[in-house]
């Protein structure tokens, strides 16, 4: 059965059953705390959490999940990988435990004929949790399954928390016996290779308390109601109806793993070695199309990163393997055939994908190329130290500048008999990482508890706003924090953190700024807004400063955001939606946006593009952006179902999470997309767009930057005095500028030619002198000495190049000379071959001169180059090079 119809066969069996068939969210998670969806309940937790209200009281799902906490063993193993589909069915104080268990029991049973997996009962074993005798009594005498089948274990294996205080409670385990070709017998307690978990039933009874780890937290007591949450591995069970002996055999997998043999020409089971990178490219290559389909492209932070680095692992692996050109088309491609018969949108979006990913691989041959001559120089400057430990700051430096893969260079290293400094890598890895998890949640919660933005949620509701329709309202504090945690009161000078039942202020999200304003009490206080977040969904947190008297909870206020603000970010949100539609114009599909911010009186747009657009191309997107302002479009916002969204052409924006009934904005009939955000009502009101250039912000990306209103007024304004004073300076009309300036810019090139052929004949003059001026030392000849501060690197590699020619061929000859450029200390040394048979060679002058001079250098034998920090230190190195020469020599 292929992995489609598993997919298919569990959808309809709960729909059946009166379940909402609820479509996979993105990969991005809508979690401050996640960088990626990696459990099929995420997309749920607010309803589990009481945050928000589910939209059945039954669900069912097929998430797409990644995980990679674990990334470096995949391959190893053939359990590891970062790519999975969990199929759910839960229940929000619906049906409990009997309910979940003959649901579970029915579909994995039952005959292929009748809608099921077609299971043998027989090889079906359970487990349960330690002191859960009632489902071990449902599987017993309900289901029919043999006490014998049935096993307890403890709360490390069967009992479930999201590791914070909140919900939690028992699991029942449902594994497959594959036989014992797999292992010795007695069940999942004893082999869980053999007796492979397929099902897990989350039983959601009980409140559990703070506590470490997975076993110790206290019970605090039941639930007020009791929840469902399922999860299948839906590879793990296509692994078992297609009789396959892992997930990387099955259906999805090994065509990637086909197509890299065709690519390589190694066979997959042929050697361990070519086997994990075999599996390392079928999951990296599959996470990878997932990802990018999901809106996420290659970057240096979060999941940009996350993708950055499988992708580099991927075609890494393929060059281990013989790979020697571009690969990365044809499996993506493969991918794309096989997984989009679950998600057809990877058909649909194809063209961006190929488009992110190749723009990738290309960044990364670049990079191994660039990367390798700064591991060449990192390996040769710790040598000469006589290191054995390539330091972990270097192994950082080129993984996180150059993206170059820890395993090149842990293998690089070792070829030249170096080991790298693994624990100062990792360390420094997870700085950076819990540096941009703390941000982002920072950004969210202001370093507040989130229980206290829930309690808040949990009394009050969502906050309605009111901002679409109005700018100013009466409203009640129904929430408030000082310092991040729960407070009844604020005063003059606290930093507070407001929660209102109702509000015209605009919190962050889709691209746009919040708004800013002030809030009143009829107390007379007052309260400055400078953000609005929304740390839990549909609570809107307003932070900002008491500026006079006291605020307390319950109070009556008049919420009012300054509306010049606001109307200004409008302008700028409207120009984006006009700048995204007509770079697809332009463009094509692929032009999609992959992010945006609007503030006042400027926007920056993202979207996806291999190459810089020309030009031409910008300025004619330009012209049709003011054309469309010209023409007086209305712009409308309506509320439809997404379906209704989808066939009506909106363009819906990647990473965003859309519910069932979605915001659609309209400018006339140019422009349609599914937005949250505040616009303006006609596009004349916009007054002018000037896109004031277009940039790469990473591969595959590119961004726009541009102006609107009164500020590009402003702008073109300015430029307008550049071009008058432009026009004084070189007495010609404005269009005459462009060739009067190029003129005056080639005579000046052409002066510093004419300049920089007089110094290089200067310093070449001096050639003769200092050859003849030699001295002898134990029967080699050393040219050492100092040349005019300013001589570039070029000249004085063709000096030193020219004293080394005028020395007799067979007499040992070294020629060290140094020079000051821009304040910094330079050397070039030259050795010729007789100079280098008696053991003399440039690299190891350079570097000892250069270590003198507080810098660093290399080169090859005959010829080295080196610089530093201390002019003043030159006399020094000089003598540190003739002592060199004499102990050698």
């Amino acid at each position: 059965m292929e992995s489609a119809e598993i997919r298919r066969r569990w959808l309809s069996f709960f729909e059946e059953r009166g379940h909402a068939v609820v479509p996979s969210a993105s990969l991005i998670a809508d979690d401050p705390t996640l960088l990626l969806v990696n459990a099929g309940m995420v997309p749920f937790k607010p309803y589990f959490l009481g945050e928000t209200k589910p939209p059945a009281p039954r669900a069912t799902s097929v998430q797409k999940c990644v995980r990679t906490p674990d990334i470096e063993e995949v391959g190893k193993t053939t359990r590891h990988g970062t790519f999975f589909q969990m199929c759910g069915n839960f229940s929000f104080g619906d049906y409990f435990k009997e309910g979940a268990i003959k649901y579970a029991w029915e579909l994995l049973t039952s005959s292929v004929a009748d809608g099921g997996y077609g299971l043998e009962p027989e090889k079906l074993w359970i487990t349960v949790y330690l002191d859960d005798d009632e489902a071990e009594t449902i599987w017993r005498e309900k289901i029919g399954v043999p006490a014998e089948r049935i096993q307890r274990l403890g709360k490390k294996d069967n009992f479930w928390s999201m590791g914070v205080p909140g919900p939690c409670g028992p699991c029942s385990e449902i594994n497959y016996d594959r036989g014992p070709e797999f292992g010795v017998e007695g069940g999942p307690a004893v082999n869980d290779e053999r007796y492979v978990e397929i099902w897990n039933l989350v039983f959601m009874q009980y409140e559990r308390g703070a506590g470490d780890g997975k076993e110790d937290f206290p019970i605090l007591g039941d639930l007020p109601s009791k929840n469902i949450d399922t999860g299948l591995g839906l590879e793990r069970l296509a692994m078992i109806l297609q009789g396959v002996q892992n997930m990387y055999e099955t259906d999805t997998l090994r065509v990637v793993m086909d197509k890299a043999t065709e690519l390589t020409g190694v066979q997959y089971g042929a050697a361990q070695g070519t086997d994990v990178s075999m599996r390392v490219v079928a999951d990296h290559i599959r996470t990878s199309v997932m990802l990018i389909g999901d809106g996420v492209t290659p970057g240096n932070e979060g999941r940009g990163y996350v993708l950055r680095r499988i992708m580099r692992r991927a075609i890494r692996n393929m060059r281990l393997m013989g790979a020697t050109g571009p690969v990365v088309q044809d499996l993506v491609d493969v991918v794309i055939d096989t997984m989009g018969q679950q998600y057809p949108e990877l058909v649909t979006d194809r063209g961006r994908i190929e488009t992110v990913a190749l723009a990738e691989e290309a960044a990364f041959l670049k990079a191994v190329r660039g990367g390798t001559n700064i591991l060449d120089t990192a390996i040769t400057e710790t040598k000469a130290t006589g290191g054995t430990v390539l330091a972990g700051d270097k192994a950082f430096l080129l993984h996180d500048t150059w993206g170059f893969p820890i395993d090149l260079t842990l293998e690089m290293a070792a070829e030249q008999g170096l080991s790298v400094d693994q624990d100062g890598f990792r360390r420094l890895m997870q700085e950076q990482k819990d540096k941009a998890k703390a941000d982002a949640k920072a950004k969210k919660t202001g370093h507040a508890d989130m229980s206290a933005y829930r309690a808040i949620a949990d009394g009050s509701g969502a906050t309605e706003f009111t901002g679409y329709a109005t700018t100013q309202g009466e409203s009640t504090i129904v929430g408030l924090l000082v310092n991040g945690v729960s407070a009844p009161a604020a005063s003059e000078g606290d930093d507070v953190e407001v929660v209102l039942d109702r509000t015209p202020f605009y919190a962050e999200g889709g691209g746009q700024l919040a708004d800013q304003g002030r809030i009143k009490l009829d107390s007379g206080a007052v309260i400055v807004v400078r953000d609005v977040q929304q740390p839990v969904p549909g609570v809107s947190v307003h932070k900002g400063s008491v500026q006079v008297g006291e605020v307390t909870v319950g109070a009556s206020a008049y919420a009012a955001i300054d509306i010049n603000r606001r109307r200004a970010i409008a302008r700028a949100h409207s120009a984006t939606h006009l700048t995204h539609q007509a770079l697809r114009d332009a463009l094509g599909p692929t032009a999609a946006q992959a992010g945006s911010e609007n503030s006042p009186g400027r926007f920056r747009f993202d979207f996806g593009s291999p190459n810089a657009v020309p030009g031409t191309v910008l300025t004619d997107v330009e012209q049709k952006i003011n054309d469309v302002l010209s023409r007086e479009l209305d712009v409308t916002a309506e509320i439809m179902s997404i379906d209704e969204a989808k066939k009506q052409g909106a363009i819906a924006e990647f990473g965003e999470k859309y519910g069932e009934r979605v915001r659609v904005v309209t400018i006339g009939d140019f422009s349609k997309e599914l937005c949250g955000g505040t616009h303006v009502g006609n596009t004349a009101q916009l007054g002018l767009v000037k896109l004031l250039g277009e940039s790469s912000i990473g591969s595959g990306v590119r961004r726009v930057e541009a102006l609107v209103g009164v500020d590009a007024y402003n702008f073109l304004a300015k430029e307008h005095t550049v071009v008058a004073q432009l026009q004084e300076l070189v007495k010609g009309r404005p269009e005459e500028l462009p060739e009067k300036i190029a003129s005056m810019l080639g005579k000046l090139k052409d002066a510093e030619k004419e300049i920089e052929k007089f110094r290089a004949e200067k310093v070449l003059q001096a050639a003769a002198g200092l050859a003849e001026n030699a001295q002898d030392i134990r029967g080699v000849a050393l040219v050492v000495g100092t040349v005019p501060a300013g001589t570039g690197a070029d000249d004085l590699r063709k000096l030193v190049l020219d004293v080394r020619g005028r020395i007799q061929g067979d007499h040992p000859a070294v020629v060290a000379l140094f020079t000051t450029a821009n304040d910094r200390p330079l050397t070039v040394i030259a050795t010729n071959e007789a100079a280098r048979e008696r053991g003399l060679k440039a690299g190891d002058l350079v570097r000892t001169a250069a270590k003198t001079l507080g810098g660093g250098g290399g080169g090859k034998p005959d010829v080295a180059q080196g610089g530093g920090q201390n002019p003043a230190a030159i006399p020094d190195a000089i003598a540190a090079v003739e002592r060199l020469v004499v102990e050698t020599a």
